[in-house]
């Protein structure tokens, strides 16, 4: 993508050569259009962006509108906006205004589309969900998870195949209390490259519903939950969550597996010679 400068240095030799053509045909109404082509681009210049991007469209429409005697303006006007809209986007993003920015790259692919830039068009549609992962995650470091959810989601649905914005789905649905959710999306991450976070996720969510059940003295449910997130990435509180609900349950072959493991992956556990002592009684 060009950068403001490049565009300058192609633009005021495009001035000079439209100039000079105004000037050899003596149309008056294409040198007038050329008058305002060359305030637009001395806006440019300026830094006056915005100004720019509106007046370049408004000599679009009058050049196009002198037909062939317009089309050399009309050519560079539709380089040159494309570009603009993509620039304009950028200064959006690094003032932080995501959805302005969000908006202002949508308006540039669908310029870009219609004018054919292709180079405007890729920097806009790449731009785009970049933008989307920024808000989202400035929205869960907020806790405003609901949002950060519908942010996510709408990535997901430009590119079923991004995992790592899977991975915040799940993220932003778990925070929001949607467990059931948060499960789908991180086994979407899972399955578009993102294997590894998206177990650890599981296997957290998994544990945590052990921990409560076992608290509730839902024992069952809390050892088929801790055997869940053992499924997705071992833990060594899964694996003590795990033995002392089936140790609650007479279940003591499984007792013994789980809380021997959980003293092999936490050998320095402040409760290590308690747990001893439990896997001792439960083998006589």
């Amino acid at each position: 993508m060009e950068n403001t400068t490049n565009i300058m240095k192609k633009l005021f030799v495009t001035i000079a050569v439209i100039a000079l053509s105004a000037g050899l045909s003596f149309a008056q109404d294409l040198s007038e259009v050329t008058d305002l082509f060359n305030n637009a681009a001395t806006a440019l210049n300026d830094g006056n962006k915005t100004d720019a991007f509106d007046q370049f469209n408004n000599v679009l429409d009058l050049a196009t509108a002198l037909g062939d005697e317009g089309k050399d303006i009309v050519g560079k006007c539709q380089e040159l906006i494309p570009q603009l809209a993509v620039s304009l986007g950028k200064d959006l993003i690094k003032a932080a205004d995501y959805d302005g920015a969000v908006a202002k790259l949508k308006e540039a692919v669908e310029i870009a589309k219609k004018f054919n830039a292709e180079e405007a068009l890729s920097d806009a549609t790449t731009l785009i969900p970049q933008v989307l992962n920024l808000k989202g995650a400035d929205l869960i470091k907020d806790k405003n998870y609901a949002a950060a959810a519908d942010v996510f989601k709408e990535i997901l649905a430009a590119d079923p195949a991004d995992g790592k914005a899977a991975v915040r789905l799940g993220q932003a649905l778990n925070g929001a209390g949607d467990t059931d959710g948060a499960l789908e999306a991180f086994k979407t991450a899972a399955a578009n490259g993102q294997e590894a976070t998206a177990n650890k996720q599981i296997a957290n969510i998994f544990v945590k519903k052990a921990s409560t059940a076992l608290k509730a003295k839902n024992y069952q449910a809390a050892l088929d939950a801790a055997a869940e997130s053992l499924n997705y990435n071992p833990s060594a509180n899964a694996y003590k969550v795990a033995g002392t609900s089936a140790m609650n349950l007479k279940k003591n072959a499984e007792a013994v597996k789980y809380l021997s493991k959980y003293l092999e992956v936490s050998p320095s556990a402040a409760d290590a010679a308690q747990i001893k002592a439990a896997i001792e009684a439960l083998k006589k």
